[in-house]
């Protein structure tokens, strides 16, 4: 594939704005099926990426996404959700989106080549943090210099993007290359290339939530459950994974103080809310480590 694939003619888009609607559609929607592949040949990178998200994140450093027009959307998605969904502290997630959030209203392209720009975004950057650098082309000047800025204090690096050989990829501790094909309308990277990044982003950090210990068999046990709907899911999860009804689990989560994790560990027999806290200390907040630790504690008392 061509170094500037995601600028490149899609070989079945000639006469594309004269044909019936549905062949269109069914155009489109192979091209997106086509550019979620990518992220198979990816797998390997995007596994080495989650270990540093997940160590930087445990040693308290910050997760850092920088990104451009479309990418930085990709980006944005993924950084916003982490906190309620996986219980991650807002304050080590950061987002560098060229022209900051009050650009998405109108998603002017100008920000995305001002590298001073860049240069005082980085500012919040240190040693200890991981910088995710997202861009389509991998030569977008504001996302690559960040990343050099991140180079140059010692930070560890991501970059993805989705052509061989791109330029982001040079200060990169791990290279996540989604080569998707040329899009069906030629440059418009919203469309395969951000669906391949979307993924590759879902999958990055929901990899490094499992190796923080915040999912157990599927189920996302340190979520912030602060509204009515999160709250209801919270119990069930409680509810499946220790076996008891919605009415105890509900009573667990207030002692909980909301905690998932607190909650199931109560209902497992820890005496009090500060035992399983502890118990969750030591296991490094991996719930199946901690019950563990409490069955066998429970085991030797029966035997004493």
């Amino acid at each position: 594939m061509s170094s500037n694939a995601t600028e490149a003619r899609h070989g079945k888009a000639e006469g594309l704005d004269t044909r019936e609607p549905a062949e269109i559609l069914r155009l489109l929607a192979a091209g997106q099926q086509q550019a979620a592949k990518a992220v198979d040949d990816a797998i390997p990178a995007i596994a080495q990426a989650a270990d540093i998200v997940a160590s930087t994140l445990r040693s308290g450093g910050k997760l850092v996404y920088a990104g451009a027009g479309s990418s930085g959307l990709m980006a944005m998605a993924d950084a916003l959700e982490l906190p309620g969904t996986y219980g991650i502290p807002r304050e080590q997630i950061v987002l560098l989106l060229a022209g900051g959030i009050s650009s998405l209203t109108d998603m002017e392209g100008a920000p995305e080549d001002d590298v001073a720009l860049a240069e005082k975004d980085a500012a919040v950057i240190g040693s200890g943090d991981c910088v995710i650098a997202v861009s389509a082309s991998g030569s977008t000047p504001y996302a690559c210099a960040v990343a050099d800025i991140a180079h140059r204090r010692g930070t560890r690096i991501v970059a993805m993007a989705n052509n061989a050989g791109a330029e982001l990829f040079k200060r990169a501790d791990v290279a996540i290359l989604l080569e998707t094909p040329p899009e069906v309308v030629a440059g418009s990277t919203r469309m395969g290339a951000g669906t391949a990044q979307k993924m590759a982003f879902n999958m990055l950090s929901t990899l490094a939530a499992v190796k923080l210990g915040h999912v157990h068999d599927g189920h996302m046990v340190n979520l912030r459950p602060d509204n009515d709907k999160l709250r209801a899911r919270a119990a069930r999860m409680v509810a499946e994974i220790a076996g008891i009804d919605m009415d105890e689990a509900g009573i667990l989560m207030g002692s909980a103080q909301g905690s998932v994790k607190v909650a199931v560990l109560l209902a497992a027999g820890a005496p009090g809310t500060e035992v399983a806290k502890a118990l969750l200390a030591r296991s490094g907040e991996v719930l199946r480590v901690a019950l563990s630790e409490l069955q066998a504690n429970k085991s030797s008392m029966k035997r004493a």
